[in-house]
Formats: structure tokens, C-alpha cells, sequence
């Protein structure tokens, strides 16, 4: 791993047109790019870990959180520094999982994680299982990034395929480059509240959660991540989270949100 090398990248097991809407949502600038079948990257193009308010491994988190949030669809980060290296894998309301190594390779999760890793991407419990338990073994010839790298050559039985050059470890700015030149590569940026739940509700709408939007389920829904978010906010403030208390407070708005519009479809029906 390069001494300075500090990064991330965002994996979705979506197509880009799936993961667009809720990436608007970030409010932060990221390039988007197919990843193979069924599968989509970001890569952000800022660095808010180096201003030393949070590490790169907390602040993927909450993005990730707020990404799975409300979708069908899990979210991985592959996040890396000088010292450590790791995954966090995000579904829906569902509590995150992760796994770290240090920088020599030495595994610092639990096995726990890794059979929740595979159970929530839908993987053999056997199978995958036994070939993902090597990354949890010593093993001298192996350090972090090589760790990562393995993970990733794994996930290609998914589907999951890294363009050249998009590989875990490497530094944030060649990450950025390397994205902007790929085949459908689209850059993400916040073009204010209204744009971006228009085109969430577009997307939503014409897909199977369309009957979600209005009516009890909604409603349901609503009230839902209203219960979450609030309470998720007050524990990441009293942690000094800033991506856990962006996704409550994604959450909340989502929320208010959904049960604004099911008022407004609801009345005019």
C-alpha cells in the first residue's frame, strides 16, 4: 500500500440508472461508471478524511448507509490509509457489517462479519464462505491492499467487474481520473432538493416499489424512517458522526418527504 495512499470507493450492486437518484442525494461530487453485470461504482472526488474530522473508514460508512437506505439494493465501500483497510457493507435499514486489516495484511474483524457479508450479498453459505475464510487467515506475502484486491476478484463470481486502473489501494486522484475516462462514466452533483427527488420518484415510480410512493404503504414507510432517522441523528451528534447524522438526517427526509408526496398524490386523486 503507498505510504500516502488514502481512498475509497463505492460499490452498489445496481445498475446506474438504480444508483443515480440516490447519489444525487449525497450532496457530494462523485463519478459514476458501470461495474459490470448488475453492478455500478462511485468514486467521490473530494477528500473530507483529510481535513481529520473523521477517517475514511466512518465517513464511507454514512455514505453508504444513506445510499442502501430505502433501496432494494446493498452498497459496498472499499475504503483504505496508510495504516488499515477494510469493506462496510450496507443494506436497507439493516445494521452495517465490516471487516478491517492492518497495513501488513493482519485481519482485525470477526468471522461473524464475514458470514453476514455473504449472507446479505446472497452468497453461498458454503461455498463462498469457504472461499472468502482465506481472507481472515494470516498470511505473511499478503498486506491490506492485496487483502482487497482478493475480496474484489472474488465478487467478479457476482458479477462485479472493475475497469482497468479502478482497483482498490490505489491514491485518490488517479482513482478520479482513471473513472472520468470510462465507458459511461457520469458525473454526480447536487443540483438542489427539488431535481434530486424528482428524479428519485421518477425512478421509484416506475419500478416495483412504485405502489410505495402513496396509500397506506407510504405512509407505512414514512413513519418508518421517521422512527429511524431521528434517533440515528441524536446518536451520531453525540458521537460528532457527520456521515452517520447525514444519513438519520437523510432518513428523516425521506420520510417527511414520502408522507408530503402521498398527501399531494392522495388528494388530487
Amino acid at each position: 500500500m503507498n505510504a500516502t495512499s488514502t481512498g475509497a470507493l463505492l460499490l452498489c450492486r445496481a445498475e446506474p440508472a438504480a444508483v443515480r437518484p440516490a447519489a444525487h442525494l449525497l450532496r457530494e461530487k462523485l463519478l459514476l461508471a458501470p461495474a459490470g453485470r448488475g453492478w455500478s461504482l462511485l468514486v467521490p472526488e473530494g477528500k473530507p478524511w483529510l481535513d481529520g474530522t473523521e477517517p475514511v473508514d466512518r465517513v464511507v460508512a454514512g455514505w453508504a448507509t444513506a445510499l442502501a437506505v430505502g433501496a432494494n439494493w446493498p452498497v459496498l465501500a472499499l475504503w483504505w490509509d496508510p495504516d488499515r483497510a477494510g469493506y462496510v457493507l450496507a443494506a436497507g435499514f439493516r445494521r452495517t457489517v465490516g471487516y478491517t486489516w492492518l497495513a501488513d495484511g493482519t485481519a482485525a474483524g470477526e468471522d461473524e462479519a464475514m458470514r453476514t457479508f455473504a449472507a446479505r450479498l446472497g452468497l453461498d453459505p458454503v461455498l463462498d464462505l469457504q472461499a472468502l475464510e482465506p481472507l481472515t487467515l494470516g498470511d505473511p506475502d499478503a498486506d491490506s491492499r492485496a487483502r482487497l484486491l482478493a475480496l474484489a476478484a472474488f465478487l467478479t463470481r457476482t458479477g462485479l467487474t472493475l475497469p482497468a486502473g479502478l482497483t482498490p489501494g490505489e491514491p485518490a486522484d488517479r482513482l478520479r481520473e482513471v473513472a472520468r475516462i470510462q465507458p459511461g462514466a457520469e458525473q454526480i452533483e447536487w443540483a438542489g432538493w427539488r431535481d434530486a427527488v424528482r428524479a428519485e420518484l421518477d425512478e421509484v415510480e416506475e419500478g416495483p416499489l412504485g405502489p410505495w410512493l402513496h396509500g397506506p404503504r407510504a405512509r407505512l414507510l414514512g413513519a418508518a424512517q421517521l422512527a429511524a432517522g431521528a434517533p440515528l441523528v441524536v446518536w451520531a451528534l453525540r458521537r460528532r458522526s457527520t456521515g452517520w447524522a447525514f444519513a438519520g438526517a437523510l432518513l428523516i427526509a425521506q420520510g417527511v418527504l414520502g408522507l408530503a408526496y402521498d398527501r399531494l398524490r392522495t388528494g388530487g386523486e
